[in-house]
């Protein structure tokens, strides 16, 4: 169900012009769902979905932790593909209620 959300997302962001790099990108330490470019920036995407706010908004289930393991996974895909830190980086979710799509821009910061 998980890679349905993330298609949904991948052309959603598509339509607003960012161009996808890479699509569940998975190492030992974790994964990232989306890894993008938008204009000057590498964007680490994470896609949450929720049938209805019933247990919070989707976005509310990043927490501390998942936020922790994005960062690290991000500086690994950065550390293999040689992405100095010259390049501007966002960590961006695309939270899916339903049919509602909200893209959350920079929604946190490295940890």
């Amino acid at each position: 169900m998980g890679t349905e959300y993330e298609r949904v997302a991948i052309e959603y962001l598509e339509r607003h012009g960012v161009h996808i790099l890479e699509n569940n990108f998975r190492c030992r330490i974790g994964e990232i769902d989306l890894i993008a470019k938008d204009g000057k920036y590498l964007v680490f995407v994470e896609v949450k979905f929720r049938n209805s706010n019933e247990y919070g908004y989707p976005s509310e289930a990043i927490n501390y932790h998942k936020i922790k393991k994005i960062c690290k996974v991000s500086d690994y895909y950065r550390m293999i593909n040689h992405i100095g830190d010259d390049i501007y980086i966002r960590y961006d979710v695309i939270s899916i209620k339903g049919n509602e799509i909200e893209w959350i821009r920079n929604a946190f910061e490295y940890q």
